[in-house]
């Protein structure tokens, strides 16, 4: 079994309790609900239709550079945005993000604007597998979320959670939902209070597919 499967496995077991306690007549016939436009689905959702509303439609596109964003990506890992933003920043300021430029720039002087030992590694790692087509984003739009997670991460410093971001805002991919992301986590709580755990996150989020992408993105946004 691959990472990827393993995780969704795991994330999606959960005590009989749980249900009892949170399902919603909304979610007890997502079965039956015709699939349209994907503002007009989340709409649905008592919970959710306030955060659609209040935000307008957030498109989701693919992003042009796939390298960059990986490296945005690696960059934001267990930092705070503020704390990520400067380091990133930083990073753009001094070098191309193109995997020949961080491959060919000094350690040490990747290490001045705020990156850690492990983060240069995995940089490093991640240009690697770009600059000798390992990972060729082009073989991506033919390919299942899974099988693009499990790609991804077979680089070094690359996890599920950075996997996510990739399928969400370099490929546009729909039906995304990081449920390792702080973000998230808060985002949920702050529409259902703070009895919130991953198993549940997971089952309640099946009420917003196929467009959890979407709904990630307007959690985010309840947080921002």
């Amino acid at each position: 079994m691959d990472r990827f499967a393993a995780t969704q496995r795991l994330y999606c077991r959960r005590p009989a309790a749980a249900v009892a306690r949170w399902e919603t007549p909304f979610q007890r016939s997502r079965l039956h609900r015709p699939v349209t436009d994907p503002y007009d689905v989340l709409r649905r959702d008592p919970a959710l239709a306030p955060l659609v509303d209040e935000h307008g439609p957030i498109p989701l596109e693919p992003h042009p550079e796939p390298f960059e964003r990986l490296v945005t990506s690696i960059v934001n890992q267990q930092l705070s945005g503020a704390s990520a933003a400067a380091i990133h920043g930083r990073l753009t300021g001094r070098f191309e993000l193109t995997p020949s430029a961080l491959l060919a720039a000094d350690e040490a002087a990747l290490r001045e604007v705020g990156l850690s030992a492990s983060k240069v590694d995995y940089l490093r790692s991640a240009a690697e597998a770009f600059d000798s087509g390992r990972l060729d984003p082009a073989r991506f739009e033919s390919m299942p979320d899974e099988a693009v997670v499990e790609a991804l991460t077979e680089v070094r410093g690359v996890g599920v959670w950075t996997a996510k971001m990739f399928l969400i805002f370099v490929l546009a991919r729909e039906d995304v939902f990081p449920v390792e992301d702080l973000g998230i986590r808060r985002g949920m709580q702050a529409l259902f209070g703070d009895e919130v755990d991953r198993d549940w996150m997971v089952e309640r989020a099946v009420d917003w597919a196929p467009y959890r992408s979407y709904a990630s993105r307007y959690l985010w946004r309840a947080v921002d």
